[in-house]
């Protein structure tokens, strides 16, 4: 048989051969890194027996798929030493996740940090045991006597959701046997560098009906000094977590009696989120948006038309019964519909479009608690929404200019290194989730392509994650954890101006069905601003910051003249404190730098003889002594043009 390789050159055997085996009889050093391999683009086991010609891709763990079957296996080290440690815990799953591997253990009690350790002391046992992994390939009657046997009653319910015929796989190692579908290494050996990092709770199958579980997060490599790195890294990302961070700056907090998702912005945050919103719908306005405002809820009869009703109504909030009132209500989850109507408010001629409709409007979805975090997602959320009616003709130039306004926006906010485009597409196999209407999918998507790829736009192509009635581009972003959000969404709509009744009258005086770009231009602000606390850890540009300046006098003699530095900023727009406290002028500076004040001036004799102040930046350190009236020309010239200056660390 022909095994044609990775690089081109083929390989030639007269016998099956395992992917280890082959892995050897091209390089002893090659087998020792292989941690699963490709076949004809399948992922398999090192176990796997090739028997005839294919193309091969050994897989280590420079490579995505090799890191997850080395991160399964580690997780399968973590459950073992959880089995020897608390035999009653019961198992449920285990997967490998980006960064690192996680289990879930249905337990009395969470594992505290102390257990963590004791855990991970037994995986290090476990790993210099050097124990062969072995793959067990049973038919699911005896699967489930295997897994009766130990009371595994979470494994029992992922069997029974297999066909009969289904074949099924176990691997162990030592003592420990799991149900799983591999790969895994071939020993627990190469498992050396790793790291439990925490314990959450977590619903089976991510379901809140379902028990809460226990579960242990870890990550693992093959070198220390890479995880030593990863874990300089998670120092720092918690640094910079909004959660903890946009607390302790008294950005938001939450209340329990108030419920989950449902944050409090307080008065630094919300001016964070005002200044954000007027530059929003100045910017709109500028490109030809008018503006709506529409109401918060609506009767169900608006979502059956428009298809949430049937697509949507699980994550709606919905007030009243339709077996016993004669009007049930819903909190919108989306504004779409409601601008509609006002575009059906009068007959419309080809002349009157494009319209840009555009609103900052409040959203309610039910989301579920396990999936509540900080200011990420909600179920009560302000999105920057709007909706562009166009002829078919007028579409490619104005989601050009959707683009582009997106393209503005992240730039002057200051994250648009850190985004990355998506070209989200249906999945033509699950005909429940959507719109069912096949050539429209396909003459739709085909539009949308040909536009991205006019702008030269670079994305990635995504099956499945469209919206239920057209495909959509997405604006993806990761927070300091390295969890995937989508920010915006610019979606192609086929659908709803039909459902509508949506027309225009067009030039040969035939009523025709417009075209609809849902869109945003920041997405959802609370959300944007979780991105804008973890990218400048606290240190908002100097237009953001909710303090842009702290007036700082040296003693209570140079308050009176501290007050007057304090009221010609403010007359001049500047948004400025002044700590008036009995405290000395180190430790003023000190608090002021933790608020994450961009200017601190200070005030004293010869300020106020020569009526300056002593300006100490972010940017510059300390920056002399400066006449007030110069200093807030240059402030506010950094204000109007929005700028992002490099802070200087040393200088903090």
């Amino acid at each position: 048989m022909k095994i044609t390789l990775k690089d081109g050159s083929s390989k030639e055997y007269q016998e099956n051969m395992r992917v280890i085996d082959i892995a050897k009889d091209i390089s002893e050093g090659l087998a020792r890194m292989a941690c699963a391999g490709e076949v004809n683009g399948e992922v398999v086991d090192l176990r796997y027996v090739v028997d005839k010609d294919c193309e091969l891709n050994i897989l280590t763990f420079n490579d995505d798929k090799g890191k997850d079957a080395f991160r399964h296996t580690a997780a399968h080290i973590l459950a073992q030493a959880v089995k020897r440690l608390y035999p009653n815990v019961k198992l449920a799953i285990g997967p490998a996740i980006e960064n690192g591997f996680y289990y879930d253990f249905d337990t009395e009690k969470p594992f505290t940090s102390e257990e963590l350790k004791s855990i991970e002391k037994e995986m290090k046992k476990i790993v210099k045991e050097n124990l062969e992994i072995e793959k067990i390939v049973v038919s699911k009657e005896e699967a489930l006597k295997r897994v009766r046997e130990n009371g595994e009653l979470y494994k029992e319910e992922l069997i029974n959701e297999l066909d009969e015929n289904s074949e099924i796989t176990f691997y162990q190692q030592g003592e420990f046997m799991d149900l799983c579908a591999g790969p895994h290494l071939m020993s627990t050996k190469p498992v050396k560098a790793f790291k439990l990092i925490s314990s959450a709770g977590a619903y089976w199958k991510g379901d809140e009906k379902n028990k809460m579980l226990s579960r242990i997060y870890g990550t693992a490599f093959t070198k220390k000094s890479d995880l030593e790195e990863y874990i300089t890294q998670l120092e720092e990302a918690k640094k910079r977590d909004h959660n903890k961070l946009g607390r302790e700056l008294e950005l938001f907090t939450t209340n329990e009696t108030i419920g989950q998702g449902l944050p409090l912005l307080m008065p630094k945050g919300a001016k964070i989120v005002q200044i954000l919103q007027r530059f929003i719908e100045d910017e709109e306005e500028k490109r030809g948006y008018e503006l709506t405002k529409t109401p918060f809820l609506a009767k169900s009869d608006l979502y059956k038309v428009s298809g949430h009703w049937d697509h949507y109504r699980d994550g709606m909030f919905v007030l009243g019964d339709e077996e016993k009132d004669d009007e049930v209500f819903a909190l919108r989850p989306m504004t779409c519909p409601f601008q509609y109507m006002i575009y059906k408010a009068k007959q419309r001629s080809y002349r009157d479009l494009p319209i840009r409709y555009a609103e900052t409007s409040p959203l309610f979805r039910k989301e579920s608690s396990g999936e509540m975090h900080g200011l990420i997602r909600l179920r009560q959320f302000t999105l920057a929404d709007g909706h562009i009616i166009c002829t078919p003709e007028q579409v490619e130039e104005e989601f050009k200019g959707v683009v582009d306004l997106i393209d503005y926006v992240m730039k002057t906010i200051g994250i648009d290194k850190d985004i990355w485009y998506r070209f989200s597409k249906w999945d033509p196999n699950n005909k429940g989730k959507y719109i069912d209407n096949p050539e429209a999918w396909k003459n739709t998507q085909e539009i949308m392509k040909k536009i991205l790829d006019d702008i030269g736009l670079d994305y990635k192509e995504a099956e499945g994650e469209a919206a239920f009635y057209g495909p959509k581009l997405d604006i993806q972003f990761k927070n300091v954890h390295g969890k995937e959000d989508t920010i915006i969404t610019v979606q192609l709509d086929f659908s709803l101006a039909e459902r509508f009744d949506m027309s225009y009258v067009d030039k040969d005086n035939e009523k025709k069905r417009p075209l609809i770009i849902h869109r945003s231009s920041i997405g959802c602000y609370e959300r944007t601003l979780a991105m804008l606390i973890e990218k400048f850890a606290g240190q908002f540009p100097t237009w953001l910051s909710p303090v842009q300046a702290k007036v700082l006098p040296i003693s209570e003699k140079y308050e009176d003249y501290g007050y007057e530095v304090m009221k010609k900023l403010k007359d001049r727009g500047i948004r400025v404190e002044i700590d008036d406290r009995a405290e000395k002028i180190g430790y003023k500076i000190r608090e002021a730098r933790l608020e994450r004040v961009p200017y601190l001036l200070i005030v004293g004799q010869k300020e106020e003889e020569e009526q300056s102040i002593s300006v100490r930046s972010r940017y510059n350190g300390d920056e002399g002594l400066k006449p007030v009236e110069e200093f807030i020309e240059e402030m506010l010239q950094e204000i109007q043009n929005k700028e992002i200056k490099e802070i200087a660390v040393d200088k903090e």
